[in-house]
């Protein structure tokens, strides 16, 4: 896996201060996407260990909400083979910590166990460790730059570890 940025300070990508992992490699390929770039799945640099060192090294301070994976995109299949035990690790190491993760993708859809289309066998593993989870595709008609952590009005905010209504932001 490949990765565009590591941003360690984001206040844009979830609630409080967290670092932030913009993946590499996207099919959905959004009209209007902030984040083009990240479409080629060979764009950036390698995830590596030493990207895993750094990522739980900028975890650590104490005002860190925690970990934002977006994109790209991180639920293609050979994206979550690499994001699965790391998200694992993060959270291990860091319990007290939440992890967001944006995907273009319908999480009771297209991540379901039984004929979803972007399910694997790392699926589950991701998402038994995110906490908030953004779906949907950005649609540029229904862009609304008042919201709250989403782009596009048909985006939802899924609190899939906490009691909290979806879309409570």
């Amino acid at each position: 896996m490949y990765y565009g940025e590591i941003k360690k300070i984001d206040v844009a990508n979830g609630l409080g201060v967290r670092v932030s992992l913009f993946v590499s490699g996207c099919r959905n390929k959004c009209p209007g996407c902030f984040n083009q770039v990240t479409w080629n799945f060979n764009y950036g640099q390698e995830f590596t260990q030493k990207t895993e060192e750094e990522i739980l090294s900028a975890l650590a301070p104490q005002y860190i909400q925690g970990l934002t994976v977006l994109g790209g995109e991180p639920f293609e299949e050979e994206n979550q083979r690499v994001l699965a035990p790391f998200l694992e690790k993060v959270r291990k190491t860091y319990p007290q910590k939440t992890i967001w993760c944006y995907t273009g993708y319908i999480y009771d859809i297209d991540l379901k166990p039984e004929n979803g289309r972007k399910h694997c066998e790392a699926t589950d593993k991701m998402l038994e460790n995110i906490d908030v989870l953004v779906d949907g595709p950005f649609k540029q008609e229904l862009k609304d730059l008042t919201l709250s952590y989403r782009g596009s009005s048909n985006q939802r905010i899924l609190w899939l570890k906490q009691d909290k209504p979806v879309n409570s932001l």
